[in-house]
């Protein structure tokens, strides 16, 4: 690891100055997961790490009105075990509990797994499908975007010059049932070799028949370059009863959609066929009330 400064901003305007005035030379420091072992590779060299974890109100969960802001700096163990995340949104909480190992759970933050932007992300897919927005201050000002757009391609995102992420703004809706589920090739300390999130409005079917979906929203990861939604396969759901055979018809519009890449965890047509298994048993699931999660049978 080759030397480098490391600052200790109190302030975000502080902080974007400093990543501004570095350029590519500089990286922001959240839970050091995945930066710090970069560094020791060799793979990133920054001549300045800026340290976020001194300022306010970049961590914390609240219930804010109509939304649930989850602070950037909030590790995944905190999200997974927040009563407020389990309550609102337990999607993210469960999506968050399987993520590599306790250690690192106490470690990695929720705006840590968004801002490396890996395709395999496991945070992005069930924020995707909850309509989360991304909060985010610069030198000028402070915005939110739609994480969906959010990612410019692996590893990168549309982060403009000392931008910094500050949290999700997501909305709670009472009314939206939400599952995510991924497979990987062992319990722990593994990355996805691919996942699929989902969540549906229901509405009353006719008796005696599947629901009918009044909205339905499919995000996967780890199969393409960046996490993504399964538009086609939505348009399949919308408006439908979730039957059977509506929905093997979506699972397989949805492995349509993938572009997966053959790499050491899986060759793309495999990858391909998990998202047509994993998205029909995340579908299934909802449709009957069974919220699912773990690895394909």
């Amino acid at each position: 690891m080759r030397p480098f400064d490391h600052a200790f901003p109190t302030t975000l305007a502080e902080a974007s100055r400093l990543l501004a005035g570095a350029g590519d030379q500089a990286r922001a420091l959240a839970g050091g997961t995945d930066l710090v072992p970069r560094m020791r590779r060799g793979d990133w060299r920054p001549s300045l790490v800026v340290n976020l974890k001194r300022i306010p109100g970049l961590r914390g969960i609240e219930h804010r009105g109509g939304e649930l802001w989850i602070g950037a700096l909030s590790t995944l163990a905190q999200v997974a075990r927040s009563p407020l995340v389990l309550s609102l949104a337990p999607v993210l909480a469960r999506a968050a509990a399987r993520v590599a190992s306790l250690q690192v759970r106490n470690l990695a933050t929720i705006g840590g797994n968004i801002a490396n932007a890996s395709p395999a992300a496991d945070m992005a897919p069930p924020l995707l499908v909850l309509g989360a927005e991304v909060g985010v201050a610069g030198p000028a000002d402070e915005r939110r975007t739609p994480l969906d757009g959010f990612f410019a391609g692996p590893g990168r995102t549309k982060l403009a010059a000392g931008e910094i992420l500050t949290g999700f703004a997501v909305p709670v809706l009472s009314d939206l049932r939400a599952s995510y589920v991924k497979f990987e090739r062992r319990e722990a300390m593994d990355i996805a070799v691919a996942g699929v999130a989902a969540a549906v409005r229901l509405l009353p079917g006719k008796e005696g028949s599947p629901p009918a979906c009044g909205e339905a929203r499919i995000a996967l990861g780890a199969v393409a370059p960046t996490p993504m939604r399964a538009l086609e396969a939505e348009e399949i759901l919308a408006g439908q009863e979730l039957s059977p055979e509506r929905i093997a018809r979506a699972a397989r519009a949805a492995a349509g959609e993938s572009r997966p890449i053959d790499d050491v965890r899986g060759p793309a047509w495999y990858r391909r066929h998990l998202v047509e298994v994993l998205s029909r048993r995340v579908l299934a699931g909802l449709a009957s009330g069974n919220l699912v999660s773990g690895d394909p049978a």
